[in-house]
């Protein structure tokens, strides 16, 4: 813990705004930060088992410096969590704590704890507040950020959902040093992605600053943190629910959403390793289109290797299905539009574009391509 200031980034949203908070020590003093919200001195929160082993006890202590009490439900960790038996789990552990209207629900995790709660939020008693307490560096710079809330099916990822926004996020810097490093580095594909999409300026930061960031710098994650998340939060308060420039967001997601369906929403593949596999292949595609320089793909390959990221599709263990079964993987993506896939594509860093004009043969034989290369 440090003497840094704490940063602070706001989602106007108007009745729905909120603050995200960035920082050292804020799970200490979770019950200062919390407390302006609440109707009574009580919580419930929602986390993992493995998260609840690191950080529950600090999480009560800092409630309880202000008087307030909390009941926890820790569930299974991992991706298969969010599915529709760990949701009517945690609704009804809600119902059975007697969580009303006026209270607050806390989720206390990584992304799937975060679109779990959220969206067990979103329908207990058609709309309960929550706080977000972000533990991995995904879930802190992207999950948390912006009220999309859900859980996955056999069909696709994410396809049951609701948007509900948090009412507050505490993204507490500390918490990240207990991250295995696979973890943190699966997050960092989310914050490349931001340079990608929409700030060649911060690609070009996290090219000179991505190692001692990786390392353990905190005043780097932190600023990386910010920057991550103050952009988002710029594009959702322009279109909180997508129907436009938050699609933007997406870039890498089309490819590794269908990855990680074809991988069993396993261990063989995390989400933020998806997405930097998914970046990788659309600025490949780009390329291949003739969309965007050739140098652009290569930059962003280099960098990644340069971090220790997965990049191609040889890197995931195991078996892969053929194109057309990704392409059908694909076509359950949440973006498809009158049956249009559209996918987030660029012309340069920094300058990520939406289309839906990519040609099935185009896509087949890239993907054939890629997947040869194993």
């Amino acid at each position: 813990m440090t003497d840094r200031p704490i940063d602070t980034v706001s989602v106007a949203l108007g009745p729905r705004s909120y603050e995200v908070r960035i920082g050292s020590g804020l799970i200490a003093r979770a019950g200062a930060e919390i407390a302006p919200l609440l109707h009574r001195p009580r919580v419930a929160v929602l986390t993992e088992e493995q998260v609840a082993a690191l950080h529950l006890d600090a999480l009560q202590a800092g409630l309880a410096a202000d008087g307030i009490t909390m009941q926890a439900l820790a569930l299974r960790p991992g991706e298969a969590t969010k599915s529709w038996p760990h949701l009517a789990r945690a609704v009804e552990w809600l119902l059975e704590m007697r969580v009303e209207r006026g209270d607050v629900v806390v989720a206390l995790g990584g992304g799937v704890i975060g679109d779990l709660a959220g969206f067990a939020a979103a329908i207990l008693r058609r709309g309960v507040r929550y706080v977000q307490v972000p533990t991995t560096l995904l879930a802190q710079v992207d999950s948390s950020v912006g009220g999309k809330t859900g859980i996955n099916t056999a069909q696709g990822k994410n396809l049951v959902g609701a948007f509900h926004q948090p009412s507050r996020v505490l993204a507490d810097i500390d918490v990240l040093e207990t991250l295995p490093h696979r973890d943190f580095l699966a997050g960092y594909g989310e914050v490349v992605k931001y340079g990608l999409l929409g700030d060649a300026v911060f690609f070009a930061w996290l090219e000179a600053k991505g190692p001692s960031l990786a390392a353990g710098d905190p005043a780097l994650r932190q600023e990386a943190v910010r920057r991550s998340v103050a952009m988002k939060a710029a594009i959702v308060s322009r279109d909180e629910t997508e129907t436009g420039e938050r699609a933007l967001l997406n870039l890498g997601h089309t490819f590794g959403h269908a990855l990680e369906a074809a991988t069993g929403y396993s261990d063989r593949l995390l989400h933020g390793e998806g997405v930097a596999i998914g970046c990788q292949l659309a600025f490949d595609l780009s390329a291949r289109l003739g969309l965007c320089p050739q140098e652009a793909p290569g930059r962003l390959a280099t960098h990644l290797q340069t971090m220790g990221m997965k990049r191609r599709l040889a890197e995931i263990p195991g078996d892969l299905p053929d194109a057309d079964a990704l392409i059908a993987l694909m076509a359950q993506d949440k973006k498809v539009v009158d049956g249009r896939m559209r996918f987030v594509l660029s012309r340069d860093i920094g300058a990520a574009f939406v289309t839906d004009a990519v040609p099935r043969k185009s896509l087949g034989a890239f993907l054939d391509e890629a997947l040869g290369a194993q």
